[in-house]
């Protein structure tokens, strides 16, 4: 089995290093791929644009995926992956800061598994952050692979 890898989808580059750096914090060593919009979200998992030629075998253990995205927003991309037979049930965890209840709903009715709202205090971020990553690589048993 190869290494557990997460895909954060994040436009904030200062989201992004916050993120990267409570994961570190909480001693959570997996390859984390970042990316910056929806369009490369889509790429990097169907393995086209910018990540041609990707092994699209090799799916992240977990999607972070943030809502509020240029190019393609966050529901779009997952509604996207829902609708693939190859992407179906790969786990997706919305990290947002929104707290609109449209958005809780949304996410939801289009497959999210999780949704975390991002919190504003910084040892509050770091403890989320940990708890997802036991959770999602540690504790959680994902669907057996479907060929």
């Amino acid at each position: 089995m190869s290494e557990q890898t997460i895909l954060l989808v994040e436009d904030n580059p200062d989201d992004a290093a916050l993120t990267l750096h409570a994961m570190d914090s909480n001693q959570i060593r997996n390859p984390v791929v970042v990316v910056r919009d929806g369009v490369e979200a889509l790429d990097y998992l169907f393995g086209t644009g910018i990540h041609a030629g990707r092994d699209v075998s090799a799916l992240p253990t977990v999607v972070l995926l943030d809502l509020k995205l240029p190019r393609i927003d966050g529901l779009e991309v997952l509604r996207r992956l829902r609708a693939d037979s190859r992407t179906r049930l790969l786990p997706v965890v919305i990290l947002t800061s929104s707290n609109e209840d449209e958005d809780r709903l949304k996410g939801y009715a289009l497959g999210a598994n999780s949704y975390v709202r991002k919190p504003v205090d910084f040892d509050e971020f770091v403890r989320a952050a940990g708890q997802l990553g036991l959770y999602w690589l540690l504790l959680n048993a994902p669907p057996p692979s479907v060929s």
